[in-house]
């Protein structure tokens, strides 16, 4: 069991982690919806409404307005003959997101209470004045109430969590028809109301809440159509005001178990999540909706924009303190909020968070969290990314295409959130393993370097020192890498009589330098029992077959030579072919005749093909594929051509000169070569053995 865990341990962070999530995202605290408010707005940032023209229209109070009418609140006399002027255009409704909760100050009877004027002590004055009052003077809260009864005029009402000074028992103007429960086990609710004065409520065709929902940051993206205060349904100012343009009387509500499905208000049909809320899909501000409210008083506009049009009284002067924030990053008057809702009735364009939506989001989250995971604990890490950056794509256009074809909300904030969590959590595992991996493979790897350091030790310890031969006969090997595939050998097996050998083993490193061992050893026994050249190089073949180094092979050139008679006998088994030249430097190469050693069985010694020729007054040279395929300092290969020309620059032909000036061409300082540098090369003219240096210092000794 504790094997199995820690086998499968990262996939059991990753489902902790991944469980966390989700229960984070089911409970949805602030932190999160802020999240999710990211990809909201930024569908409306990036897709934003445009119009040209407006079915609403909005009177301004502007500071063009404050400027001729006054610091506010105004007089009821102006905002009747406003409603007046707005009436005679036809309009289909008129809404105020204006409170009237305090009777009018500047009304001439409020002006009598104000300065005490009806408790002057001369009766007779009393009397005269009140009169004047009563058959003169106009009560401005009457003009307004008349005006507002005779229009299709809709007043505000807020939710509050605290009662009212003026407050009475209010209720709402519209009938709620509900179908398949009670809306009020839904709706958003407050215990109170805020509005404007019993008389004027009562005159107005409709009661409108401009109540919004908090939101931390101060952006209003939703509000409900419905709401409850004093638990009365009321509708929202934008919904209120096309019941009342439409002329109806009755705002029909369908109910599931879940809650709200959809409002009515014939012949428009809003569908909203289960607690009546819509979101808003805001269009870019258009200065063609706005008129100022003074023009309106004075009466200089155009009744036709007016006429059939959803006209709604606000402020949108900084001082008033009316302003929100959109979802487009615009800072806009509040009443605008309320014009975009009747849009958005209108011509259908609100937006709306499905609960099946929030499902949706939730398992394709998992899903699409889960394969990322999983193919960033299979695949490489570059790959993953790829992986990575596709689901992300994938998350983003399902979002937005979403948004655009069924003006529903995806939340692909968190979704992104989620994947990227668990993308740089599999990503952390991976790269925790492959360190793990990493540092075992050094340790590994400084084992191997070790091991095949020692290896090339012993290998060279194999190579025989030939150095008493060298006038006539000199070879040399620099590896490539720590152990060498080739190897060479000189046996002397008589006064006058050598056996020879170079060869390259086909690969490279520690297997293919046992190889060469195993064959160096083969050679020098079969060649210490004098034995013909033939049958040397028929067994040397003949136990590298049995060996079963599967794939392996050697190309060779076995030779034996006497330095009496000149007489060179040799084989080239599928090896470089042989470069003889004279004193006058005329070259001669002889070519392989017989196939790599290794490969097939010899049954009989006739098999091996031989060559002799005399090498008085010759040069016979022998190197392997390192010679000829080995880089020059430009860049290019030596090639045939190359030894060729090395040998012909030489005005002193020895072995070792011949042998030190090709290796010194090719090992010119490269920090690794291309193979290993291989060459032997006979010349007979002087055949004295080099008496060997320990013993030429012992013999100096004693002559001293």
């Amino acid at each position: 069991m504790q094997a199995l865990l820690l086998k499968y341990k990262n996939y059991l962070i990753f489902l902790i982690l991944l469980i966390f999530l989700i229960v984070l995202k089911y409970f949805n605290p602030s932190f999160v919806k802020s999240v999710s408010y990211i990809s909201f707005d930024l569908y409306q940032k990036v897709f934003p409404l445009e119009k040209r023209d407006s079915n609403v229209v909005i009177i301004d109070i502007d500071e063009k307005s404050l400027g001729k009418f006054g610091q506010f609140p105004w007089s009821r006399s102006i905002f009747a003959k406003i409603v007046e002027n707005v009436h005679e255009a036809e309009p289909k409704a008129i809404g105020f997101d204006i409170f009237f909760s305090e009777k009018d100050k500047q009304s001439p009877q409020e002006i009598i209470k104000s300065y005490k004027l009806n408790e002057a002590d001369s009766d007779e004055f009393v009397e005269i004045f009140e009169g004047l009052v009563s058959g003169i003077i106009i009560n401005h809260d009457e003009v307004f109430r008349n005006q507002l009864e005779n229009s299709n005029s809709v007043i505000a009402v807020l939710g509050s969590n605290v009662p009212s000074h003026s407050s009475y028992d209010r209720s709402a103007k519209a009938k709620f028809l509900s179908k398949g429960g009670d809306p009020k086990n839904f709706t958003y609710s407050f215990p109170y109301s805020i509005g404007s004065l019993e008389e004027l409520e009562s005159s107005a065709k409709g009661l409108g809440s401009i109540s919004f929902l908090d939101q931390t940051d101060g952006i209003i993206r939703s509000l409900p159509l419905i709401v409850r205060f004093n638990n009365k349904l009321y509708p929202t100012m934008g919904l209120e005001m096309v019941r009342i343009g439409t002329k109806q009387k009755n705002l029909y509500v369908e109910m599931n178990e879940i809650g709200i499905t959809r409002i009515s208000s014939r012949p428009y049909k809003i569908y909203s999540d289960p607690n009546a809320i819509i979101w808003i899909r805001y269009k870019k501000p258009l200065k063609s909706q706005y008129i100022s409210a003074s023009s309106v008083f004075d009466g200089s506009f155009d009744k036709e924009r007016f006429k059939n049009k959803y006209v709604l009284i606000g402020a949108s002067a900084q001082g008033l303190f009316d302003l929100v924030k959109t979802p487009l990053g615009l800072t806009i008057p509040g009443v605008e909020v309320h014009g975009n809702v009747i849009e958005n009735i209108l011509d259908q364009s609100y937006l709306i968070r499905n609960p099946n939506t929030y499902i949706f989001e939730l398992l394709f989250s998992i899903i699409v969290a889960c394969v990322t995971f999983f193919f960033s604990q299979r695949i490489k890490p570059k790959y993953s990314l790829s992986i990575y950056f596709v689901s992300l794509l994938v998350v983003i256009v399902i979002g937005f295409g979403i948004f655009l074809f069924k003006s529903q909300l995806v939340d692909i904030s968190y979704p992104i959130f989620m994947l990227t969590i668990t993308f740089l959590t599999g990503l952390y595992f991976r790269y925790v393993e492959e360190n793990k991996i990493a540092l075992s493979n050094l340790q590994k790897e400084a084992k191997l370097l070790k091991e095949r350091e020692l290896a090339g030790e012993v290998q060279k310890s194999l190579f025989p020192d030939i150095s008493r031969f060298e006038n006539f006969i000199y070879a040399i090997n620099v590896p490539a890498r720590d152990v060498s595939g080739d190897y060479f050998d000189v046996v002397s097996v008589g006064k006058n009589e050598y056996f020879f050998t170079l060869a390259d083993v086909s690969g490279k490193g520690v297997k293919a330098g046992m190889y060469m061992a195993k064959a160096s050893s083969i050679f020098r026994t079969l060649s210490n029992l004098s034995y013909p050249l033939e049958k040397v190089v028929f067994g040397v073949n003949n136990e590298l077959v049995e060996a079963k180094f599967k794939g392996m092979f050697v190309t060779a050139v076995f030779g034996k030579f006497n330095t009496e008679t000149n007489d060179i006998t040799f084989v080239n088994a599928g090896h470089e072919s042989i470069m003889v030249f004279d004193r006058s430097k005329n070259f001669e190469f002889i070519k392989s005749e017989l196939p790599p050693i290794g490969i097939v069985k010899y049954f009989t010694e006739s098999m091996v093909k031989s060559s002799t020729i005399n090498l008085k007054d010759k040069t016979f040279v022998v190197y392997t594929d390192g010679v000829t395929e080995g880089y020059l300092k430009n860049g290019q290969e030596l090639g045939a051509e190359g030894v060729e020309r090395i040998v012909k620059t030489l005005d002193n032909i020895t072995p070792k000169n011949i042998v030190d000036s090709i290796a010194s061409e090719l090992n010119w300082g490269t920090d690794k070569l291309r193979d290993d540098i291989t060459c032997l090369a006979i010349n007979l003219k002087n055949i004295e053995l080099i008496k060997p240096i320990r013993k030429k210092r012992e013999e100096n000794k004693t002559d001293g």
